[in-house]
């Protein structure tokens, strides 16, 4: 409750124009305080950071996540959900009783059943079945904590990747990386706290919301970077700007956003200078931390990641790079996994793209001592279809059973979480929602879910909205 409360206080009186004049020092009387501060040789007190870091509610098993999106939603019943029986009816049509009520996306629900495309087999220790399109993740099997029983409410990209990615369908809500930043602050001040990549064919379709911060301050929301050229878009100063210019051109606009923020209070105001003043440092740091040409080179082969060039395997091993660094949240979005046709070669051109790189990410962080305190998550917006849409070769959206997987961070290595039916079409053992999901990913983090809230038009708003249960056999 003490951290609830100080949560609230530290919002409130973020939300509050004497506490900029009490805290910040850009206020007249501040100002003046810190003036005869300096004449009597007195040090200044340092002005209280948005991003510094925070105590959770207890002791937290994760201290940073990296989140492996998945957009487009990978077909479970290819990859991790072995299905015998779909085989055996491949090409006949479903059973009536199994569409009853059912919505589909795209096609009629009595299109006829597909079987799987490509053969299982049983790894590790742990026997967990996973797809021969994913041999190097296979080789990591005993890590990994395999949930085959999500389910969601959306079946289509937009609001089910913003129902993943904040708990509702609805725009406008903080996204999972924004509550962890929020409620966590971050290790280092001169990057992001929370840093977003993206690869694949676009970005993702429920757009800049899923890294977006909602109704909480701007300085929460993700950053988007990139893994060739300059890592932040226009981090480099024009030709002709020198650093001194710059410096000057920074404080008189710090003045003058102090003064206004002294007038009218608000906090984006301050987010505003925030910004300013962190893509400054960041012009000496995020180079630095981007350069991977500097990895040894069985590292860079590990991933099999090239330096110069835009791809997932790039943005993995800098995703490692930067919690390395301090960065609290990296999310990396690669948006490529929508086959209702081409399923076959789609599936194999995809986990040709990101299988290796993601399991050298699980081993990297291990092989560092990183992998225990860092929380992986890797996984789409909702399943496919065991239905065939596309003529021959594609499925469509499904939001009743789907996999995900996970490693480090407190999760239970080596297990295999819940089962669908014959079909893969409804979960049958272990149901775990988004909103649960959610629950036992901020457990991990150090948060009780019910009591990491802020309240928004009158409302005790959280991430798993008045839902979410903790899934205990999650946890290691």
């Amino acid at each position: 409750m003490s951290l609830l409360r100080d949560l609230q206080t530290e919002h409130a009186r973020y939300l509050t124009r004497r506490w900029f004049f009490q805290e910040c020092g850009v206020g007249m009387a501040s100002l003046a305080a810190l003036d005869m501060m300096r004449s009597s040789g007195q040090a200044a007190p340092a002005p209280v950071s948005p991003l510094a870091t925070k105590k959770p509610h207890y002791q937290a098993k994760a201290k940073r996540v990296i989140y492996l999106f998945m957009g487009g939603a990978p077909s479970h019943l290819e990859l991790f959900d072995n299905k015998p029986e779909l085989a055996k009816w491949d090409g006949k049509l479903p059973p009536a009783d199994l569409l009853k009520g059912y919505r589909a996306a795209f096609i009629n629900p009595n299109s006829k059943l597909l079987g799987p495309k490509f053969k299982f087999a049983k790894h590790g220790q742990s026997g967990a079945e996973i797809s021969e399109l994913l041999p190097h993740t296979a080789k990591i099997a005993d890590q990994l904590t395999i949930v085959r029983s999500m389910k969601t409410d959306a079946f289509n990209h937009a609001p089910a990747q913003i129902l993943m990615s904040t708990g509702s369908q609805i725009f406008g809500r903080p996204s999972f990386g924004s509550w962890t930043l929020y409620g966590l602050g971050t290790e280092n001040q001169d990057l992001p706290g929370y840093v977003v990549m993206q690869s694949g064919q676009k970005g993702p379709s429920g757009g800049l919301s899923n890294f977006g911060c909602g109704f909480l301050p701007t300085v929460y929301q993700g950053v988007p970077f990139r893994s060739s050229g300059e890592p932040v878009l226009y981090l480099n100063n024009p030709k002709g700007v020198t650093e001194t210019t710059q410096r000057q051109t920074l404080d008189a606009l710090k003045q003058l956003n102090e003064e206004r923020l002294g007038t009218v209070g608000d906090p984006e105001i301050a987010a505003r200078i925030n910004s300013f003043e962190l893509a400054y440092r960041m012009q000496h740091t995020a180079p630095e931390v981007m350069d991977i040409s500097k990895e040894p080179k069985h590292i860079l082969d590990m991933y099999g990641a090239k330096p110069g060039e835009a791809s997932f395997a790039n943005n993995c091993l800098l995703a490692r790079r930067l919690i390395e660094s301090g960065v609290r949240f990296v999310q990396l979005f690669h948006e490529a996994w929508d086959h209702h046709g081409g399923l076959t070669g789609g599936l194999k051109q995809q986990c040709g793209l990101t299988d290796q790189a993601s399991a050298a990410l699980v081993r990297d962080l291990q092989q560092r001592g990183l992998l225990e305190d860092t929380l992986v998550i890797w996984g789409g917006e909702f399943g496919r279809t065991p239905m065939v849409q596309g003529g021959s070769d594609g499925r469509d959206h499904h939001p009743n059973a789907f996999t995900m997987w996970f490693a480090g961070g407190g999760m239970k290595p080596g297990l295999t979480l819940g089962e669908s039916d014959e079909f893969g079409f409804n979960v049958t053992r272990d149901p775990v929602h988004v909103h649960d999901l959610h629950a036992t990913l901020l457990h991990l983090l150090g948060f009780e879910h019910t009591k990491l809230a802020v309240k928004f038009q009158g409302l005790d708003m959280r991430l798993t909205n008045v839902h979410g249960e903790l899934v205990p056999k999650l946890l290691a």
